[in-house]
């Protein structure tokens, strides 16, 4: 027993042992998220809180605490949020070292702290993240001063970030009146699917912003709201109309199913992965409807 005590020891010994995720830290970037959530946000409150939360995560860095990938990932989250170079620079070095250790994670956020750094400092961004509106947009979005040549398209797409092309777009569909808006002061869900209908013929020269995603915020909105039926109308509309995008299909599901159409929730849930076989709602949804 003895003998065997020992040999089992000295296998354990042999194992690597993996560092763990900081789990303060964690819950630390999950409120800098939650907090920027909703419409009636206390900036001065959050900008307070966000001081703290670099204090904190300074001291971690310090003391060696921060280990993983998602450890850094994180602390690009909490530093993003700085006022400063040397936040922004930190967000930079931390988001490019937590991509380095893991591929995996979410590209997106490295070049925006890339091109939010680019800001602080003065100069043009690159990639294309930043919008900004104030008095000198006249109450406009914008995107900030851009330099195209810095980065091309095909890295824009690696990083998921729009291409300029979709940038543009994206800032014209910003400016335009949201099709929500419509719907509260007409107080009426079919004048306002008669107006997407129109407005949607019109391209380029519609005034109201008609996009897949707007209208699509419009159904959770009137879900949020307790008006299931009409917001069955505006998701089923959606299908329609953008025929092609695995999402419409994935909240026409959702409210399908809410409402105990099963059938029918379960035929959009497929037409959502067949558009999109890395829908991973849609097939856990879909797993969970068979019960396997």
């Amino acid at each position: 027993m003895k003998l065997l005590f020992t040999l089992t020891i000295g296998i354990l010994a042999s194992i690597p042992v993996f560092a763990q995720d900081n789990p303060e830290l964690q819950r630390m970037a999950d409120n800098d998220q939650k907090q920027r959530m909703g419409q009636n946000i206390d900036w001065k409150e959050l900008n307070k809180q966000d001081s703290i939360r670099r204090v904190k995560t300074l001291s971690f860095m310090k003391a060696g605490k921060i280990k993983t990938a998602k450890d850094y990932y994180n602390v690009g989250i909490i530093f993003q949020h700085g006022n400063d170079t040397i936040a922004s620079g930190i967000a930079v070095k931390s988001f490019k070292t937590a991509l380095e250790m893991d591929s995996s994670l979410n590209r997106w956020w490295y070049a925006a702290a890339v091109d939010r750094d680019l800001m602080r400092k003065g100069l043009p961004q690159v990639y294309g993240t930043q919008i900004i509106k104030n008095s000198s947009t006249q109450g406009k979005w914008k995107r900030y001063n851009l330099d195209p040549t810095k980065v091309t398209d095909e890295e824009r797409k690696y990083y998921s970030v729009e291409t300029l092309a979709e940038q543009q777009e994206k800032e014209r569909l910003m400016n335009l009146e949201p099709i929500a808006q419509y719907y509260i002061k007409s107080k009426s869900i079919e004048k306002t699917i008669d107006l997407i209908k129109r407005e949607i013929g019109k391209g380029k020269e519609s005034s109201y912003n008609v996009s897949e995603q707007s209208i699509n915020g419009l159904g959770y909105m009137l879900l949020s709201q307790g008006a299931d039926t009409d917001a069955l109308k505006i998701f089923e509309l959606n299908t329609r109309l953008y025929p092609d995008a695995f999402n419409t299909y994935d909240s026409y599901g959702e409210i399908l199913l809410k409402l105990g159409k099963k059938e029918a929730a379960i035929k959009a849930y497929k037409k959502s992965l067949a558009l999109n076989p890395e829908n991973d709602n849609a097939a856990k949804v879909l797993k969970g409807i068979s019960g396997e």
